[in-house]
């Protein structure tokens, strides 16, 4: 109930905006073709955007244990495409509303979560948006594999 309450009240505080902010980054880069990975990308970060609470987004490789193409150098590459070209502008659109929502005592929860779509807008290739349940389960399941490889 209080992740209802809480994607409500962001939704019509900043959350909106900052969606459609990420789908216009998503129409972009699908307009070029070469950057259609990164629209879908944008596209799933931008429903993320619009009801943050109760999911997170998560490195691919501490959520299914493995690397793949995002997680690696071609990866790191992509972050540095998305970076100089669309990501910045989609951070400084999450800090700004971070302060206006940092304001009031109300919105310091939600100034956090924009804080954290920042980092995402900043770095987003790589990651997968996943529940809170789902993102414990994962760390959980990695801990214990660590740890059994340890004692080997």
């Amino acid at each position: 109930m209080l992740r209802l309450v809480g994607n409500v009240l962001w939704f019509i505080f900043g959350g909106f905006l900052m969606g459609l902010a990420w789908w216009l980054a998503a129409l972009l880069c699908f307009v070029t073709l070469v950057g259609i990975p990164w629209g879908r990308a944008c596209f799933n970060i931008g429903v993320f955007t619009f009801l943050p609470f109760g999911r997170e987004a998560m490195s691919r490789r501490d959520y299914y244990g493995r690397d793949d193409i995002g997680t690696g150098a071609f990866g790191t590459l992509g972050n540095l495409v998305w970076l100089v070209f669309a990501g910045w502008w989609l951070a400084l659109g999450h800090l700004g509303h971070a302060l206006l929502c940092a304001i009031t005592i109300i919105g310091i929860p939600f100034a956090l979560q924009h804080l954290k779509l920042a980092g995402v807008a900043l770095w987003p290739v790589g990651k997968t948006i996943v529940t809170i349940e789902e993102a414990d389960a994962a760390r959980r399941r990695n801990a214990d594999m660590a740890v059994t490889a340890a004692r080997r």
